[in-house]
């Protein structure tokens, strides 16, 4: 079973949901826009130690609190590290109020029939019951649309939800992430397959059973409102799936009952070489800004 009071706060708080999930193959890019150039460091061990001092930079900033960020999605080494010798998911809900979320993918298989579905995850019961053992509340998985094929789209989704009730079997909340590419040549066509795919699989789970839903920002405003008021679903939030942070959040404002989890949205105007006061006043700004998006609708 999923903690109560967490499950309270990540299905009706106000805010939003912070992605700090940059894997070995996303955090080159990361560090480059937060300052850190490739020659900076000389092993995959270095980066790594460098992307969490990032992130533990991100989590001690005052404005980084349960009362406009209600969940944070990590890194399985973020999981595994500390702030301050304290355990980082401990430290998120004991000391900050922030929902911890695991994420559990290994990459993705190349593409076909138009999307890439989920590498194998052969450890992941091993990986969710250390995750449960550590505070974890949920994990997420991340799969990618290119193109609007029915079978591609349809192979995904079910994917998606063979593992999520492998996640629930574990006492955890999925995140259920099919991302259509933003630049995708048929995003909206895509986005219709995908949100007939999810009713159909939402519609197949066991009474008592939910998931969360993260997906790409729709071309049309409330496309995906169906979803947001199926009964298994606890909530809906959005990838800025490379949108500025401005555009992510414009976008973002028309989609009642959606909230943010942005991970490059929130970040992208921050840098190393900032002094802690400038860090944190630029974190606390666009925490502010991705806040009012996913609260106040227009």
């Amino acid at each position: 079973m999923v903690d109560t009071k967490m499950l309270n706060k990540i299905s009706s708080a106000p805010g939003f949901i912070a992605a700090l999930d940059q894997s070995g193959g996303s955090t080159p890019g990361a560090l480059r826009l937060y300052g850190v150039a490739d020659t900076d460091y000389q092993s995959e061990e270095e980066m790594f130690r460098l992307m969490h001092a990032m992130r533990v930079r991100i989590m001690k900033a005052p404005a980084f609190t349960g009362e406009k960020v209600i969940g944070a999605i990590l890194f399985e080494r973020t999981m595994d590290g500390d702030v301050d010798g304290q355990p980082v998911p401990s430290y998120l809900w004991d000391n900050r109020g922030v929902v911890p979320f695991l994420k559990v993918d290994k990459g993705l298989n190349a593409e076909e029939n138009g999307v890439q579905t989920l590498k194998d995850m052969p450890e992941l019961d091993a990986l969710l019951i250390r995750g449960r053992e550590k505070g974890i509340f949920g994990t997420k998985m991340r799969s990618v649309i290119a193109h609007a094929d029915k079978a591609g789209i349809a192979a995904v989704v079910k994917q998606q939800f063979e593992i999520a009730r492998q996640i629930i079997g574990q006492g955890l909340m999925p995140i259920i992430e099919p991302e259509v590419l933003i630049k995708s040549p048929t995003k909206q066509e895509a986005e219709a397959i995908l949100r007939d795919e999810i009713a159909a699989q939402l519609d197949k789970l066991p009474a008592g059973e939910t998931v969360m839903l993260k997906l790409t920002i729709p071309t049309v405003p409330d496309f995906y409102a169906p979803l947001i008021a199926h009964k298994s679903v606890v909530r809906l939030v959005a990838l800025s799936g490379g949108y500025t942070t401005a555009d992510a959040c414009e976008k973002l404002s028309h989609n009642r009952g959606m909230i943010a989890s942005f991970s490059r949205g929130l970040t992208e105007q921050l840098r190393v070489s900032m002094s802690d006061a400038e860090f944190n006043e630029s974190l606390g700004k666009t925490i502010d800004q991705i806040y009012a998006a996913s609260v106040n609708k227009v």
